[in-house]
């Protein structure tokens, strides 16, 4: 795609990177937990960081995606629609540096939009994991806080 002059679109881009970093933070504080050295006010914060991450996430792939009957790409009735995709994306990446858009990734076929709708669904999840998660760290580390307090008092 780089000798072409093209590229992906930013949406896929920075889901994949998000959720890429997201996939490393989550292995090395569970292995940071199971070797009790996960320090749980950074655990915290990075939990914060990457919940509003993931709500930008889900807020910009939801917007188109909302509106969007999967159902409906590549039925019978719809067959025009492949052809101007098609045509779309020709021209498309015909420009200098076309870049494709969002819509040509998800409503080109009733898949593609499926799954980008998993996509969506499985980012809100993460949005509410890590919430829940902010909030156990926080817990746990007043636990640990508290613990140690009453330890040094006897």
């Amino acid at each position: 795609m780089v000798s072409a002059n093209q590229a992906p679109s930013n949406i896929l881009v920075g889901t994949l990177s998000i959720t890429c970093i997201a996939v490393l933070y989550c292995a090395l504080t569970f292995i940071l937990y199971l070797d009790n050295i996960l320090p749980f006010l950074l655990s915290m914060g990075m939990d914060s960081l990457l919940l509003i991450a993931i709500v930008v996430v889900a807020v910009i792939i939801g917007k188109p995606l909302s509106y969007t009957n999967c159902l409906i790409i590549g039925s019978s009735g719809n067959q025009k629609s492949a052809y101007e995709f098609t045509t779309s994306l020709g021209t498309d990446l015909n420009k200098s540096g076309g870049q494709l858009t969002f819509s040509d990734w998800a409503g080109a076929t009733r898949t593609n939009c499926l799954e980008m709708k998993a996509i969506w669904g499985l980012s809100i999840s993460l949005c509410v994991l890590f919430a829940f998660s902010a909030i156990c760290s926080i817990c746990l580390w007043r636990r640990k806080a508290v613990g140690a307090a009453k330890s040094a008092d006897a």
